[in-house]
Protein backbone atom coordinates (compact mmCIF):
# COMPACT_ATOMS: atom_id res chain seq x y z
CA UNK A 1 0.00 0.00 0.00
CA UNK A 2 1.52 3.52 -0.87
CA UNK A 3 0.61 6.84 0.61
CA UNK A 4 -2.37 8.29 -1.00
CA UNK A 5 -5.75 7.15 -1.91
CA UNK A 6 -5.60 3.94 -3.10
CA UNK A 7 -9.36 3.75 -3.58
CA UNK A 8 -10.16 1.96 -0.25
CA UNK A 9 -13.50 2.27 0.25
CA UNK A 10 -13.24 2.43 4.18
CA UNK A 11 -11.99 4.51 6.73
CA UNK A 12 -9.39 1.99 8.04
CA UNK A 13 -7.76 1.64 4.57
CA UNK A 14 -6.93 5.77 4.76
CA UNK A 15 -3.85 7.00 5.79
CA UNK A 16 -4.53 9.29 8.56
CA UNK A 17 -1.15 10.82 8.28
CA UNK A 18 -1.57 11.18 4.10
CA UNK A 19 -0.89 15.34 4.67
CA UNK A 20 1.97 14.64 5.71
CA UNK A 21 3.50 13.24 2.18
CA UNK A 22 3.99 14.75 -0.99
CA UNK A 23 1.29 12.21 -3.12
CA UNK A 24 -1.00 12.86 -0.33
CA UNK A 25 -1.05 16.48 -0.38
CA UNK A 26 -1.90 15.91 -4.63
CA UNK A 27 -4.75 14.27 -3.85
CA UNK A 28 -5.83 16.78 -1.47
CA UNK A 29 -5.13 15.64 2.49
CA UNK A 30 -5.16 18.76 4.67
CA UNK A 31 -4.24 18.97 8.53
CA UNK A 32 -6.68 17.15 10.59
CA UNK A 33 -9.59 19.50 12.15
CA UNK A 34 -11.79 16.94 13.53
CA UNK A 35 -11.17 14.15 11.34
CA UNK A 36 -8.11 12.09 9.62
CA UNK A 37 -7.09 14.78 7.26
CA UNK A 38 -8.73 13.52 4.15
CA UNK A 39 -12.09 14.42 2.58
CA UNK A 40 -15.06 12.74 3.88
CA UNK A 41 -13.29 11.23 6.61
CA UNK A 42 -15.17 9.61 9.90
CA UNK A 43 -14.55 11.91 12.74
CA UNK A 44 -13.97 9.98 16.15
CA UNK A 45 -12.52 12.49 17.75
CA UNK A 46 -15.17 13.23 21.38
CA UNK A 47 -14.31 15.84 23.65
CA UNK A 48 -12.87 14.66 27.24
CA UNK A 49 -16.59 13.94 29.73
CA UNK A 50 -18.72 13.48 26.55
CA UNK A 51 -19.00 9.64 25.99
CA UNK A 52 -21.88 8.74 28.69
CA UNK A 53 -21.09 5.04 29.64
CA UNK A 54 -24.48 3.47 30.16
CA UNK A 55 -26.52 5.48 27.68
CA UNK A 56 -28.23 3.71 24.69
CA UNK A 57 -26.43 3.53 21.70
CA UNK A 58 -28.92 6.07 19.88
CA UNK A 59 -27.86 8.56 22.23
CA UNK A 60 -24.58 7.41 21.79
CA UNK A 61 -24.45 7.22 17.96
CA UNK A 62 -26.21 10.81 18.17
CA UNK A 63 -23.34 12.49 20.34
CA UNK A 64 -21.00 11.57 18.45
CA UNK A 65 -22.78 13.15 15.24
CA UNK A 66 -22.70 16.59 16.99
CA UNK A 67 -26.02 16.17 18.70
CA UNK A 68 -26.31 17.65 22.28
CA UNK A 69 -26.41 14.93 24.62
CA UNK A 70 -29.66 15.02 27.41
CA UNK A 71 -28.39 16.79 30.51
CA UNK A 72 -28.51 15.33 33.44
CA UNK A 73 -30.88 16.54 36.16
CA UNK A 74 -30.77 18.90 38.51
CA UNK A 75 -29.78 19.01 42.29
CA UNK A 76 -32.18 16.57 43.83
CA UNK A 77 -34.05 15.40 40.79
CA UNK A 78 -33.80 11.67 39.79
CA UNK A 79 -30.80 11.02 37.24
CA UNK A 80 -31.29 8.09 34.61
CA UNK A 81 -27.69 7.51 34.27
CA UNK A 82 -27.24 7.10 37.95
CA UNK A 83 -29.10 5.28 41.07
CA UNK A 84 -28.20 4.76 44.76
CA UNK A 85 -26.89 0.91 45.15
CA UNK A 86 -30.10 0.92 47.42
CA UNK A 87 -32.65 1.27 45.15
CA UNK A 88 -30.80 -0.90 42.96
CA UNK A 89 -32.49 -5.14 43.28
CA UNK A 90 -30.11 -6.52 45.43
CA UNK A 91 -28.27 -3.30 46.96
CA UNK A 92 -27.35 -2.04 50.53
CA UNK A 93 -29.98 -2.46 52.74
CA UNK A 94 -30.91 1.50 54.17
CA UNK A 95 -30.26 2.19 57.89
CA UNK A 96 -33.14 1.94 59.96
CA UNK A 97 -34.16 5.26 60.86
CA UNK A 98 -34.96 5.73 64.50
CA UNK A 99 -38.26 7.78 65.17
CA UNK A 100 -38.42 10.93 66.90
CA UNK A 101 -39.63 10.50 70.62
CA UNK A 102 -42.88 11.88 70.87
CA UNK A 103 -43.74 12.64 75.02
CA UNK A 104 -46.97 14.32 74.81
CA UNK A 105 -49.93 15.76 72.81
CA UNK A 106 -49.09 17.30 68.99
CA UNK A 107 -45.92 15.00 69.26
CA UNK A 108 -43.93 17.17 71.23
CA UNK A 109 -40.93 15.61 72.60
CA UNK A 110 -40.42 15.94 76.31
CA UNK A 111 -37.22 15.02 78.57
CA UNK A 112 -37.13 12.81 81.74
CA UNK A 113 -39.30 13.03 84.76
CA UNK A 114 -36.97 15.57 86.60
CA UNK A 115 -40.36 16.16 89.10
CA UNK A 116 -39.92 12.26 90.07
CA UNK A 117 -35.73 12.62 90.42
CA UNK A 118 -36.58 15.69 92.59
CA UNK A 119 -39.02 14.33 95.26
CA UNK A 120 -36.98 11.21 95.46
CA UNK A 121 -34.20 13.43 96.32
CA UNK A 122 -36.15 15.63 98.50
CA UNK A 123 -37.38 12.55 100.45
CA UNK A 124 -33.69 11.19 100.91
CA UNK A 125 -32.03 14.46 102.19
CA UNK A 126 -35.53 14.60 104.72
CA UNK A 127 -34.35 10.62 105.76
CA UNK A 128 -30.95 11.83 106.97
CA UNK A 129 -32.09 14.85 108.74
CA UNK A 130 -34.16 12.44 110.44
CA UNK A 131 -31.79 9.80 111.49
CA UNK A 132 -29.20 13.09 112.87
CA UNK A 133 -32.19 14.61 114.82
CA UNK A 134 -33.33 11.32 116.04
CA UNK A 135 -29.38 10.33 117.16
CA UNK A 136 -29.11 13.73 118.79
CA UNK A 137 -32.08 13.16 120.76
CA UNK A 138 -30.79 10.10 121.93
CA UNK A 139 -27.38 11.17 122.92
CA UNK A 140 -28.86 13.78 125.22
CA UNK A 141 -31.00 11.91 126.99
CA UNK A 142 -28.24 9.64 127.73
CA UNK A 143 -26.12 12.35 128.86
CA UNK A 144 -29.19 13.51 130.43
CA UNK A 145 -29.53 9.76 132.50
CA UNK A 146 -25.59 9.71 132.88
CA UNK A 147 -26.09 13.39 134.76
CA UNK A 148 -28.61 12.32 136.33
CA UNK A 149 -27.25 9.78 138.62
CA UNK A 150 -26.55 10.37 142.62
CA UNK A 151 -23.52 11.90 143.62
CA UNK A 152 -21.41 10.13 146.13
CA UNK A 153 -21.29 13.25 148.36
CA UNK A 154 -24.53 14.75 149.82
CA UNK A 155 -25.08 18.45 150.47
CA UNK A 156 -24.74 19.40 153.63
CA UNK A 157 -28.47 20.35 153.88
CA UNK A 158 -29.28 16.38 152.40
CA UNK A 159 -27.19 15.47 155.11
CA UNK A 160 -28.80 17.17 157.91
CA UNK A 161 -32.45 17.41 156.30
CA UNK A 162 -33.62 13.64 155.47
CA UNK A 163 -36.82 13.35 152.83
CA UNK A 164 -39.59 12.11 154.64
CA UNK A 165 -42.16 9.85 153.34
CA UNK A 166 -45.83 8.39 154.67
CA UNK A 167 -44.91 4.81 153.47
CA UNK A 168 -43.00 2.75 156.12
CA UNK A 169 -42.12 0.18 153.72
CA UNK A 170 -39.00 -1.71 155.10
CA UNK A 171 -37.64 -3.25 151.89
CA UNK A 172 -33.80 -3.41 151.61
CA UNK A 173 -31.75 -2.64 148.19
CA UNK A 174 -29.25 -5.01 147.11
CA UNK A 175 -29.81 -7.70 150.05
CA UNK A 176 -28.65 -5.39 152.79
CA UNK A 177 -29.92 -6.01 156.43
CA UNK A 178 -33.45 -4.96 157.66
CA UNK A 179 -34.89 -5.35 161.13
CA UNK A 180 -38.20 -5.26 163.10
CA UNK A 181 -38.73 -3.46 166.43
CA UNK A 182 -39.05 -6.95 168.42
CA UNK A 183 -35.73 -8.25 167.25
CA UNK A 184 -33.95 -5.07 168.01
CA UNK A 185 -32.16 -4.77 171.72
CA UNK A 186 -34.06 -2.19 174.39
CA UNK A 187 -32.47 -0.40 177.59
CA UNK A 188 -33.52 2.32 179.24
CA UNK A 189 -37.28 1.63 179.54
CA UNK A 190 -38.10 0.76 176.29
CA UNK A 191 -40.61 -2.11 175.21
CA UNK A 192 -42.83 -3.27 172.48
CA UNK A 193 -46.32 -2.94 172.00
CA UNK A 194 -48.89 -3.17 169.55
CA UNK A 195 -51.97 -1.33 170.20
CA UNK A 196 -51.27 1.29 167.56
CA UNK A 197 -52.63 0.33 164.23
CA UNK A 198 -50.17 1.21 161.22
CA UNK A 199 -46.84 -0.19 162.03
CA UNK A 200 -45.13 -1.92 159.18
CA UNK A 201 -43.27 -4.57 161.49
CA UNK A 202 -43.77 -7.90 161.46
CA UNK A 203 -47.46 -8.47 163.59
CA UNK A 204 -47.73 -4.18 163.80
CA UNK A 205 -45.62 -4.49 167.09
CA UNK A 206 -43.44 -1.45 167.37
CA UNK A 207 -41.24 0.36 170.32
CA UNK A 208 -42.30 2.02 172.74
CA UNK A 209 -41.24 4.04 176.11
CA UNK A 210 -38.62 5.65 173.94
CA UNK A 211 -39.98 9.47 175.55
CA UNK A 212 -37.30 9.17 178.77
CA UNK A 213 -33.41 10.27 178.57
CA UNK A 214 -31.44 7.08 178.40
CA UNK A 215 -34.25 4.88 176.37
CA UNK A 216 -32.73 3.24 173.17
CA UNK A 217 -32.51 1.02 171.09
CA UNK A 218 -29.46 -1.30 169.35
CA UNK A 219 -29.15 -2.80 165.78
CA UNK A 220 -26.17 -5.16 166.07
CA UNK A 221 -25.67 -5.32 161.68
CA UNK A 222 -23.84 -8.59 160.31
CA UNK A 223 -22.66 -9.20 156.58
CA UNK A 224 -21.97 -5.44 155.35
CA UNK A 225 -20.60 -6.59 151.90
CA UNK A 226 -18.24 -3.87 151.92
CA UNK A 227 -17.10 -0.56 153.50
CA UNK A 228 -18.54 2.62 152.80
CA UNK A 229 -21.22 4.85 152.68
CA UNK A 230 -24.86 3.94 153.51
CA UNK A 231 -27.97 5.42 154.55
CA UNK A 232 -30.12 3.92 157.68
CA UNK A 233 -33.69 4.38 157.76
CA UNK A 234 -35.94 4.34 160.31
CA UNK A 235 -39.64 3.40 160.80
CA UNK A 236 -41.95 5.63 163.52
CA UNK A 237 -44.74 7.34 164.12
CA UNK A 238 -45.27 11.13 166.09
CA UNK A 239 -48.59 12.25 167.40
CA UNK A 240 -48.94 14.93 165.43
CA UNK A 241 -45.79 17.07 167.20
CA UNK A 242 -41.84 16.68 166.12
CA UNK A 243 -39.45 14.63 167.68
CA UNK A 244 -35.52 13.65 167.14
CA UNK A 245 -33.37 11.39 168.71
CA UNK A 246 -29.19 10.75 168.78
CA UNK A 247 -27.44 8.44 166.44
CA UNK A 248 -24.38 6.50 167.16
CA UNK A 249 -22.56 4.14 164.66
CA UNK A 250 -20.10 1.85 165.98
CA UNK A 251 -19.53 3.83 169.29
CA UNK A 252 -19.27 7.23 167.46
CA UNK A 253 -22.18 9.74 167.62
CA UNK A 254 -23.27 11.15 164.74
CA UNK A 255 -23.39 15.14 164.77
CA UNK A 256 -26.77 15.45 163.02
CA UNK A 257 -29.44 14.13 164.88
CA UNK A 258 -32.21 11.59 163.82
CA UNK A 259 -35.54 13.91 162.58
CA UNK A 260 -38.57 12.42 163.74
CA UNK A 261 -40.72 15.05 162.15
CA UNK A 262 -44.34 14.95 161.71
CA UNK A 263 -44.09 14.29 157.70
CA UNK A 264 -47.49 12.52 157.73
CA UNK A 265 -49.32 15.56 159.18
CA UNK A 266 -50.99 13.74 161.74
CA UNK A 267 -53.45 15.34 164.29
CA UNK A 268 -52.09 16.15 167.96
CA UNK A 269 -52.38 13.13 169.66
CA UNK A 270 -52.74 10.71 166.64
CA UNK A 271 -50.45 8.20 166.31
CA UNK A 272 -52.08 5.62 163.98
CA UNK A 273 -51.72 8.76 161.48
CA UNK A 274 -48.44 9.30 162.23
CA UNK A 275 -46.77 6.76 160.54
CA UNK A 276 -43.68 7.63 158.44
CA UNK A 277 -40.19 7.03 157.90
CA UNK A 278 -36.57 9.19 157.73
CA UNK A 279 -32.95 8.99 157.01
CA UNK A 280 -29.51 9.69 157.82
CA UNK A 281 -25.86 8.74 156.37
CA UNK A 282 -23.71 6.79 158.19
CA UNK A 283 -20.39 4.91 157.14
CA UNK A 284 -20.00 1.39 157.95
CA UNK A 285 -17.08 -1.41 158.02
CA UNK A 286 -16.74 -4.96 156.00
CA UNK A 287 -18.53 -7.25 158.18
CA UNK A 288 -20.59 -6.25 161.48
CA UNK A 289 -21.80 -2.77 162.44
CA UNK A 290 -23.54 -1.46 165.80
CA UNK A 291 -26.11 0.91 165.29
CA UNK A 292 -28.13 2.69 168.11
CA UNK A 293 -31.02 4.88 168.33
CA UNK A 294 -31.35 6.57 171.68
CA UNK A 295 -32.69 10.02 173.67
CA UNK A 296 -30.34 11.58 175.43
CA UNK A 297 -30.45 15.04 176.90
CA UNK A 298 -31.57 17.60 174.85
CA UNK A 299 -33.60 15.58 172.54
CA UNK A 300 -37.48 15.20 172.22
CA UNK A 301 -38.09 11.38 172.12
CA UNK A 302 -42.34 11.20 171.87
CA UNK A 303 -42.18 8.84 169.15
CA UNK A 304 -42.98 5.22 167.82
CA UNK A 305 -40.34 2.93 166.20
CA UNK A 306 -41.18 0.05 164.34
CA UNK A 307 -38.47 -0.85 162.02
CA UNK A 308 -34.53 -0.26 160.68
CA UNK A 309 -32.95 -0.95 157.16
CA UNK A 310 -29.76 0.36 155.82
CA UNK A 311 -29.59 1.44 151.58
CA UNK A 312 -26.48 1.47 149.38
CA UNK A 313 -24.78 4.53 149.78
CA UNK A 314 -25.91 8.29 150.33
CA UNK A 315 -29.24 8.22 148.75
CA UNK A 316 -31.38 11.40 147.46
CA UNK A 317 -34.59 10.32 149.25
CA UNK A 318 -36.58 8.11 150.31
CA UNK A 319 -35.38 3.99 149.87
Amino acid sequence: MTSGNNGASTPEDEDPFGYLYADGQANGAQPPSGGYGYPNSVNRVRAVGQRQYGQPAQQTAAAAYGQIPQQQGAYGQPNAHYAAPETLPGGAPTAPQQPAYSGGAGGRGRGPNTKGLLIGAIAVVAAVVIGIGVAMMNGDSQDDKAGGDASSTPSSQQSSQPSPSNSNSAAAEDDLPTIDAKALRLDGGTTTASDVKGAQADGGVYVTGFNAVGASLTWTVNGIPKSGKYSVYVGYSVPGKDANATLTVNGTASKTPVDLKNWAGAPGGDYEKGWTKTYNYIQLNKGTNTIKLSCEQGNQCDALLDQMWLVKGWVKSGG
